[in-house]
């Protein structure tokens, strides 16, 4: 069993066409389609400049005892 995974354009008409060697001939072979759209390309990806900033309004505040309970645990478990 071989398997392929193509990218192809559907047709105005809703028609999706595949052309694909195979390697052989004179045999009958059992054929399963999968297909799923693609996501298009048109939103923007993010960039590092996007993200500057971003925890301005989330501050991270330290008193004496550390951030949290539970990441001081699994710190001081991950030093041992």
């Amino acid at each position: 069993m071989e398997s392929f995974k193509v990218r192809q354009q559907v047709g105005p008409d809703g028609t999706l066409h595949l052309d694909i060697s195979v390697g052989i001939s004179d045999r009958e072979v059992e054929v399963m389609v999968i297909y799923q759209p693609v996501p298009s390309d048109r939103s923007p990806a993010m960039s590092l400049a996007d993200l500057y900033d971003i925890c301005t309004n989330d501050p991270i505040s330290l008193d004496e005892g550390g951030i949290d309970d539970a990441l001081d645990e699994d710190l001081a478990g991950a030093f041992e």
